[in-house]
């Protein structure tokens, strides 16, 4: 298997490794488990930027699937505890095993037309891109200013995490061409529902008895 042109449609917009990763169990609009295979993930870490098109991708299995969605369930449980005040201990604990192991090492090679471009000094091993993963989280979650950014987005039926980067922080959802077109089209909705009862009010009141 050679990680290549991404063969699905990711939508990426949180701004980190390791929120792209919660985002694969959530979905945009209700649960939806998009690592459901081999290929999937493969195809994932490509474009979550963990691995450069074309690394060879060969032993990736359902073994490195259960142990994603495994590292997932942590971080996920983690961020939630930090957003809420919380503690998430076990969670934590789990992340900073996983932040030990080497990820994975880089070379920079000459391309076709000369350029240099980013390629892996070997295969990647799964702990090894576990270990890019539960590091991203570190990081993240020891910067007070990405830290401060952390948002939860505020469409109804969305639980996606993202990094708020927006001039004055005021970001309100995880892809403003997503959840933001859909709640923007809910609340003109609300509006006009709103104004066609309150016309329709005012019309029985205006009418001869």
């Amino acid at each position: 298997m050679v990680a290549d042109k991404s063969a699905y449609d990711w939508r990426f917009g949180s701004g980190r490794p390791c929120l792209d990763l919660v985002a694969t169990g959530i979905g945009t609009f209700g649960a939806c488990e998009l690592l459901d295979g081999a290929e999937r993930l493969a195809d994932w870490l490509v474009a979550a930027g963990l691995v450069p098109s074309g690394t060879h991708l060969g032993a990736v299995d359902d073994t490195w699937v259960v142990r994603f969605r495994q590292l997932r369930t942590g971080v996920d449980c983690l961020l939630t505890a930090e957003l809420g005040g919380r503690r998430a201990e076990s969670a934590l604990e789990r992340v900073n095993a996983l932040a030990e192991a080497a990820p994975p090492a880089l070379r920079a090679v000459r391309g076709t037309r000369g350029m240099l471009v980013r390629t892996l000094s070997a295969d990647p091993e799964c702990g090894a891109l576990l270990a890019a993963v539960a590091r991203d989280v570190v990081e993240l979650l020891t910067d007070p200013v990405a830290r401060a950014g952390l948002r939860r987005c505020e469409a109804g039926n969305c639980r996606r995490l993202y990094l708020d980067t927006s001039r004055g922080r005021r970001r309100r959802w995880c892809s403003s061409e997503v959840c933001g077109n859909r709640e923007r089209v809910a609340r003109h909705r609300r509006r006009a529902a709103a104004v066609a009862v309150t016309d329709e009010g005012a019309g029985v009141e205006a009418a001869p008895p």
